[in-house]
């Protein structure tokens, strides 16, 4: 009896030690296959010295990034995979990719970063489906402090960057937004005695802001629009940018994709820009441009700015903005666009008068395929503004 009871315990011990070992736990290389897929790289641009499969972690241990051709390599370190699983198409999902801490130095330039993390990845099981299930997709992807030092002097830096992405429910397209927190630069260092001059005069010993950005991206017609790309500094002033474009689909992008790696694999480098060039201009073909805008919000900067460049000229900085509303008008008329020059003419002067904002804006009645806007770029400029639909207007 207590030699069958111990044999009971032994198979038992036995099954339980094969259930967790290694054989019937994660794959940890069909899942560094997977990533490298839905990364789009080749086999070598990703190298691992080690896949460490602990439970339901992955540490990718001394990956290094490079030319698969034997070319230079950036060594980045072991990556930890936590709570990965296997989902049912075969691809897995991750709660949290930890990056190791960077720190880097050449000479006298130290160059640190930590708390580099994405969150929520999903790794496609099939690469190749061309639809939002085939892309590598995260949660956020952010980092704490970035710093840059030159002999001991910080000299750049940023304090966190924060990166989301938003899914639809009905899969149709995806939305993001980012922010990148705590820009810093100190540019007092700099020695050039003009360059010196100029950035005392404008008050830009020390720049701080930020830079924010927020779209979408709608899959069938492949409709990007990005509503906000804007940086903002302290006396200096909010740059935004926003634009939509059509035809940046999947079918689009695996073009591309297709396209980058002929020209790759192609040994004659000359004849693969040729080949990739032609590509291009094909692929243009499926885009179409929709609307763009660009506009400043002023924090200062314009009146100082009038103030160094009236120094530089032995006059004021009031004299210099009356110099500047008196020639606009002479040189918008070589441009040849009499209703645009009329419009921009009147908004500097708005502006000029009294900085807050300036917007310039096209908005087509109807997208305009890209090759039109390049041919028309090429052969009559002039008529550039009227197709655009552009309008210019300040203090709005």
């Amino acid at each position: 009896m207590i030699r069958t009871r111990s044999s009971r315990l032994l198979w038992a011990g036995v099954t339980f030690a094969l259930l967790s070992s290694p054989a019937f736990a994660l794959d940890g290389q069909d899942l560094l296959r997977k990533i490298t897929a839905a990364s789009n790289l080749e086999p070598g641009n990703l190298e691992v010295t080690g896949v460490d499969v602990t439970g339901s972690n992955v540490t990718l241990k001394g990956v290094s990034l490079g030319d698969a051709k034997g070319g230079e390599r950036v060594t980045v370190g072991d990556i930890l995979l936590e709570d990965v699983q296997e989902e049912n198409d075969g691809g897995y999902s991750i709660t949290r990719v930890t990056f190791p801490n960077v720190n880097f130095s050449e000479k006298e330039t130290t160059i640190t970063a930590s708390d580099m993390k994405l969150t929520n990845v999903l790794v496609p099981g099939d690469a190749t489906k061309g639809t939002l299930d085939s892309l590598l997709l995260y949660d956020e992807a952010s980092t704490g402090p970035v710093s840059i030092t030159v002999a001991g002097k910080q000299v750049a830096g940023l304090s966190r960057t924060s990166f989301t992405m938003e899914r639809a429910d009905d899969d149709s397209g995806i939305g993001f937004d980012g922010v990148v927190e705590g820009i810093s630069a100190d540019l007092t260092s700099i020695d050039d005695p003009k360059s010196r001059e100029a950035i005392e005069s404008l008050g830009l010993t020390t720049l701080n802001g930020k830079m924010t950005m927020q779209g979408s991206w709608e899959l069938e017609p492949g409709t990007i629009n990005v509503d906000e790309y804007a940086f903002d500094f302290d006396k200096v002033g909010r740059l935004n940018m926003a634009f939509s474009l059509s035809g940046y689909t999947m079918s689009f992008i695996k073009s591309l994709q297709e396209t980058a790696k002929a020209a790759d694999a192609n040994p004659n480098k000359e004849a693969a820009q040729q080949a990739a060039g032609l590509a291009m201009l094909g692929l243009l073909q499926q885009l179409t441009f929709n609307s763009a805008e660009i506009s400043f919000d002023d924090a200062g900067i314009t009146n100082r700015g009038l103030a160094f460049a009236g120094k530089t000229q032995g006059v004021s900085g009031d004299q210099m903005a009356m110099m500047v509303k008196g020639m606009a008008p002479l040189m918008l008329a070589q441009l040849n666009m009499p209703t645009l020059q009329n419009s921009l003419s009147a908004a500097i002067n708005t502006f000029i008068d009294n900085p807050k904002n300036f917007t310039i804006s096209a908005d087509p009645a109807n997208p305009i395929p890209l090759p039109m806007i390049i041919g028309t770029a090429q052969a009559a400029p002039n008529t550039l503004p009227e197709m655009l639909g552009v309008t210019v207007s300040a203090n709005q």
